[in-house]
């Protein structure tokens, strides 16, 4: 089961509805806990990308 990428740091951003610390939206991070591992992967990814592209400050 892959592990939560909760920084510690949980705060939203305003103007892309991101956390800081782990760059998941307010639903990702509330459905983490009841998600598969599947869907867990798939959050991640979104997360990966979401870094990657400048949407939320690393």
């Amino acid at each position: 089961m892959p592990a939560s990428p909760c920084t510690g740091v949980c705060s939203i951003a305003p103007d892309s509805g991101l956390c800081r610390g782990c760059a998941r939206t307010m639903a990702e991070i509330t459905a983490w806990y009841r998600a598969g591992a599947e869907e867990k992967r798939a959050i991640l990814a979104r997360c990966e990308k979401h870094l990657a592209t400048g949407h939320v400050a690393p």
